[in-house]
């Protein structure tokens, strides 16, 4: 059995995925105490008792980065991927645990996805990227052969980025951006060229 935490917009893509791959699901857990239901499936303020840490396992159903990464860090369930049977991955790509992929998605040869990512509908991730934890590759995204994205970092909706690229952790990328060059830690890149706008302050990553 599968649970999901947040029971939002997020999360009904992820259940259609599981329930696509006939994966039974549980419920889900949201700590907005109106959220009663989700896609008919009960929405939990806790775990319910029928949780079996032994054999149930849970997936992350939040967009946002940085909440992602601090439930994934707080707990010692078992996670699992969700990928859309509709996404083409190559076979020599590597895709780690919590990662949901989906539909229309492509991942091509010798790519590498971290942990808790999110490569969302109809992105194509080229071959040789390499992608860190807690990534949120947006619709329609564009990466160019051999990019390297960092930890936590949001490509916004119908980025492209060249061959080749670094972008660094914690960064921002405008949709609808071109990224031509590399791009720093905690940079917020808009335009085309995309260009540095801003950066984040440091305690938010």
């Amino acid at each position: 059995m599968v649970y999901l935490i947040g029971a939002s917009g997020h999360a009904k893509v992820v259940i259609e995925i599981l329930e696509k791959q006939n994966i039974p699901i549980g419920g889900l857990l949201d700590a907005n105490p109106e959220i009663k239901s989700l896609l008919n499936y009960d929405v939990y303020k806790d775990l319910p008792v029928s949780f079996n840490p032994d054999h149930d396992k849970i997936i992350i159903s939040i967009g946002n980065n940085s909440i992602r990464k601090k439930i994934a860090l707080s707990l010692i369930h078992q996670f699992i991927s969700a990928i859309h049977t509709n996404a083409n991955i190559s076979s020599r790509a590597e895709i780690d645990t919590g990662t949901v992929v989906m539909a229309g998605a492509s991942i091509n040869s010798d790519v590498k996805i971290g942990k808790q990512v999110i490569i969302n509908t109809n992105a194509s991730v080229d071959h040789d990227c390499i992608i860190g934890d807690f990534v949120h590759i947006s619709p329609n995204v564009a990466l160019g052969g051999d990019v390297q994205v960092g930890e936590g970092t949001h490509i916004g909706i119908g980025a492209c980025v060249i061959q080749g690229i670094r972008i660094g952790k914690w960064c921002t990328i405008g949709a609808g951006s071109v990224i031509i060059r590399d791009v720093p830690d905690g940079a917020i890149v808009v335009g085309n060229p995309g260009k540095i706008i801003k950066y984040r302050d440091r305690h938010e990553f």
